[in-house]
C-alpha cells in the first residue's frame, strides 16, 4: 500500500478516535496535504539529497557514461522552472542537479547592489538562496500534485474508473522535484569557525554538498580573472574538516564536499607555508615559489629566506606583499592539490580552468589517479570561456596536424559568422555538442555545470522583448516572443495564477469550507482563456 493510501487509514483511525468533534475533517484532504509537503526540515532534504548524490557517485565509478549535469540558479523560481521542464521534456529528474553560484548570489542577490565575485556579499545570502530554490521547488510538488488531485477527483465523478486508477498509479509513484544543490560557499568567508558557521547554515537549509575553493578568503577573486592568491595546503584542509564538521554535527554523514583549486591561474600566494622536514606539504607548497639563491650578504632590509636543501632562497616577493610562483607550474600544483584534498577528507574535485579543453583536464586527472583511482571532478563549462571561437581553434589546430589545408580560414577569426557553414564549425559545433560526454569518459568529470546561465539567458531574452516592445512591435513583441510562445511550447507558467499557488490555495478553502469556500478559480477568472 502507498504512504498516501497509508496516510488516509491512519487519519481515519485518528477521526475515529476524536469523535464527532473532528466530523469535517476529510482523511483524504490530509493525506493530501501530507504528499504536498513530504520535506518538513531542510535537514530531511540534505539528507535525501546526498544520497542520491552518493548513489549517481557509485554509479559513475561503474559506469562513465552515467555523469550528472546541473544549471546554475539565482532565484528559486529559476530553479523550480527548471526542474519542471526537465520533468515535462525527460520525465525524470535522475541525475539533474542544481547548482548555487557565488558569482550569481554577489553579482544578483546583495544588498549592496551588484557585487564582482570577491566574497564581498552577505554570506547567508547563500544559505538564504538554498532555503528559497527548496521552498519553490517544494511548491513545484505541491502544484503538480493538486493537478493530479484534481484529476482525479474528475475522474471519480465522471464514473471513469480506469482513469481514476491511472491517475491514483501518477500520485502513488510521484517523483520529487527536490534534487541535490551544489553550493559554492567561496573561500569559506573568514577563518575556519567562519567556514563551520556558514557551513551548519547551508546545511540546515537543505545543501547536502558545499563547494569550498583553496584561495585566500579575503583576497577572493573569480576564477576567470586575474590576481588569484592560493593558500598553503594545512590553511585549506583545516576548512575542509571545519565543513565535515558541520556534516557530521547535524547527522549528515555521507554530506559530499567538492575542494577546488584555482592554481592552474593563480599565480600568487600570501603566505609562506610551515615546513617541518624536507619533503613534507609544506616544503612542497614552497617548492613552487619563484625564488633566487642568495648568501647572507644579499639580503636586504626586511628580506624573507627560506633554508631548502642547505641553500639560501629569496623568494620573489611584490609590492602587494605577495610572493608568487614560478611560471608554468599550475597544472603541478593543481595535482598536488587535488590529490591533498582527497587524502584529507574531500569528495570531489573541481579544477578551474581557463578554457574548456579535454585533453588538458585529462592529463591531470591521469596524475592524480596514479594515487587516488576513482578520483573525480565536477567541471564547469563556464560561460566565461568563448566555447565558439575555443573549439574553433581546437579544430583548426586539429586539422594543421592532420595536414589538411587551411588556407580558408583565419585563426585569430574564427568567431566570424563567415565560417558558420564550414566544415571545420560543423566539426567544431559537434566537439562541443560531445564535449560533456567525452569529459566524462576521458577525464573523469562526474558532474558538468554551467554557472551563470540563467543570468545570460534572462539578459537575452529580456533585450529580445524590449528591443521590440519600446520600438514599433508594442504588444505583438511580447504576445509573438513569448506568450504565444509559452502556449504552444506547453510552458505551465502561462497560467501565472496557478503557477503561484491559486489553484491550491481554492483546494484548501474547499477542504476547510467546503461549499462555503470563497474560491477564485471560477467563471471570471482570465487564465481559464488558456484551457
Amino acid at each position: 500500500m502507498s504512504a498516501y493510501q497509508n496516510d488516509i487509514k491512519a487519519v481515519a483511525a485518528l477521526k475515529e478516535t476524536n469523535g464527532s468533534s473532528w466530523s469535517a475533517i476529510n482523511p483524504e484532504s490530509v493525506a493530501r496535504m501530507r504528499a504536498q509537503n513530504r520535506f518538513k526540515t531542510g535537514l530531511e532534504i540534505a539528507q535525501y539529497t546526498a544520497d542520491i548524490m552518493r548513489k549517481d557517485m557509485a554509479e559513475y565509478d561503474a559506469d562513465s557514461s552515467v555523469y550528472t549535469q546541473s544549471l546554475g540558479c539565482w532565484h528559486g523560481f529559476i530553479g523550480q522552472q527548471k526542474l519542471i521542464s526537465i520533468k515535462k521534456h525527460l520525465k525524470t529528474t535522475n541525475k539533474r542537479y542544481l547548482y548555487l553560484s557565488g558569482w550569481m548570489v554577489a553579482a544578483l542577490r546583495s544588498d549592496f547592489g551588484p557585487l564582482p565575485d570577491q566574497s564581498m556579499h552577505e554570506k547567508t545570502a547563500v544559505s538564504d538562496l538554498i532555503e528559497e530554490l527548496y521552498t519553490f521547488l517544494r511548491q513545484a510538488d505541491s502544484r503538480e500534485l493538486d493537478l493530479l488531485f484534481t484529476a482525479l477527483d474528475a475522474a471519480r465523478a465522471a464514473g471513469d474508473n480506469a482513469k481514476a486508477a491511472e491517475i491514483q498509479k501518477q500520485i502513488d509513484n510521484f517523483e520529487t522535484h527536490i534534487v541535490p544543490i551544489i553550493a559554492d560557499i567561496d573561500a569559506g568567508f573568514g577563518n575556519p569557525e567562519a567556514t563551520y558557521l556558514l557551513a551548519k547554515r547551508m546545511i540546515e537549509a537543505g545543501a547536502c554538498c558545499i563547494q569550498i575553493e583553496n584561495q585566500v578568503s579575503d583576497e577572493k577573486q573569480c576564477g576567470h580573472q586575474d590576481g588569484k592568491v592560493t593558500v598553503p595546503h594545512a590553511d585549506f584542509l583545516a576548512k575542509i574538516a571545519a565543513v565535515r564538521y558541520a556534516f557530521l554535527e547535524l547527522g549528515i554523514d555521507n554530506g559530499v564536499i567538492v575542494a577546488r583549486t584555482d592554481s592552474l591561474g593563480a599565480g600568487l600566494t600570501k603566505q609562506i607555508a610551515v615546513t617541518n622536514a624536507p619533503g613534507d606539504l609544506g616544503d612542497q607548497y614552497n617548492s613552487f615559489l619563484d625564488c633566487e639563491e642568495v648568501s647572507a650578504a644579499d639580503l636586504g632590509n626586511g628580506d624573507v629566506v627560506i633554508n631548502r636543501g642547505g641553500k639560501l632562497l629569496r623568494p620573489k616577493r611584490l609590492p602587494s606583499n605577495l610572493f608568487q610562483f614560478r611560471a608554468g607550474t599550475g597544472e603541478a600544483r593543481c595535482v598536488l592539490d587535488c590529490i591533498t584534498s582527497l587524502q584529507n577528507g574531500a569528495d570531489l574535485l573541481w579544477i578551474e580552468t581557463e578554457k574548456p579543453h579535454v585533453g588538458q583536464i585529462a592529463a591531470m586527472v591521469d596524475e592524480i589517479r596514479k594515487v587516488i583511482p576513482n578520483a573525480k571532478l565536477v567541471y564547469n563549462n563556464s560561460p566565461s570561456f568563448n566555447w565558439t571561437l575555443n573549439f574553433r581553434q581546437q579544430v583548426y589546430d586539429a586539422f594543421v596536424a592532420e595536414g589538411k589545408d587551411v588556407s580558408a580560414y583565419d585563426r585569430a577569426k574564427l568567431m566570424s559568422i563567415d565560417y558558420d557553414a564550414t566544415e571545420l564549425a560543423q566539426v567544431a559545433d559537434e566537439k562541443i555538442r560531445t564535449f560533456q560526454r567525452d569529459g566524462s569518459a576521458h577525464a573523469g568529470i562526474f558532474h558538468h555545470l554551467i554557472t551563470l546561465p540563467t543570468y545570460h539567458t534572462a539578459a537575452l531574452s529580456t533585450d529580445n522583448l524590449a528591443k521590440g516592445y519600446f520600438a514599433d512591435q508594442g504588444m505583438l513583441a511580447y504576445v509573438k516572443g513569448v506568450q504565444r510562445e509559452e502556449l504552444r511550447q506547453g510552458i505551465a507558467c502561462v497560467k501565472h495564477q496557478n503557477m503561484a499557488g491559486s489553484d491550491i490555495g481554492d483546494n484548501h478553502k474547499e477542504y476547510f469550507a467546503g461549499e462555503a469556500a470563497l474560491k477564485a478559480s471560477g467563471k471570471d477568472n482570465t487564465m481559464n482563456q488558456f484551457h
